[in-house]
């Protein structure tokens, strides 16, 4: 009886290294590490990177905006009211008139007649600061539509300021710690004062910050007594 061996078949040879593919990835890991860490790039690289981060970090806020704006508009109830008594006042306000922006300024927020609501999103730094914000500008589109404010008189300019400062949140004694004023008495109505001013002074029609103190002194009793829409200081 006759047996048959079998060749025994050889392991494959491993494949030769090969230089290029390798020099491929260790340039891709360099880039990598590079355009992270801004480590070797060129000029014009660099500026490309740096303007990237810049639009990231801008989308990330943008979109925190929007998801803060969204929630405050069902569930806040300072902004919920607001929003009723705009609307009975004629003006039926939708997320469509809050425009979420990157400001680069000193600021949170604005109103204008023509564009409705402005949040400054590099500004805010919480969604309690965002309400706030929110009810203050909220209470200047409720003045414009309620009281036909000519926004050129400083004096009504003045009036609503001071009711916006009082009825918003804006003068809340942390929000007053946190700008480094530790005041106990009278500091609500300090505060609105000083805020109030403020606002009146970034006027394009005052020239002299003495005339916003003017203006604002001249209907400080009759605008920080006027809480409407509120019954009172919420």
């Amino acid at each position: 009886m006759s047996t048959s061996m079998s060749t025994p078949i050889a392991p494959p040879s491993p494949s030769p290294p090969n230089p290029d593919k390798d020099e491929a990835a260790f340039e891709r890991w360099r880039r990598s590490v590079s355009w992270l860490t801004g480590i070797g790039l060129s000029p014009e690289d660099k500026a490309r990177r740096d303007n990237l981060k810049h639009l990231q970090k801008e989308e990330a806020m943008w979109i925190r905006c929007e998801k803060w704006k969204d929630d405050l508009l069902k569930h806040s109830p300072a902004v919920v009211f607001m929003l009723k008594h705009l609307k009975a006042a004629g003006a039926d306000v939708t997320g469509d008139h809050i425009h979420c922006q990157p400001c680069h300024l000193t600021r949170a927020g604005g109103f204008s007649p023509e564009h409705g609501i402005l949040i400054c999103q590099d500004g805010v730094w919480s969604k309690s600061h965002m309400e706030d914000t929110l009810v203050h500008e909220m209470v200047h589109m409720f003045d414009h539509v309620k009281f036909k404010v000519d926004w050129d008189n400083l004096r009504h300019h003045a009036c609503s300021e001071i009711r916006a400062a009082n009825l918003s949140g804006d003068c809340k004694w942390t929000r007053e710690v946190r700008r480094g004023f530790y005041t106990f008495a009278k500091q609500h109505e300090d505060c609105v004062r000083r805020r109030a001013i403020l606002s009146v002074q970034s006027h394009h029609l005052c020239q002299d910050p003495t005339k916003a103190e003017k203006a604002v002194n001249e209907v400080w009793e009759s605008c920080f007594k006027d809480t409407r829409p509120f019954d009172e200081i919420y």
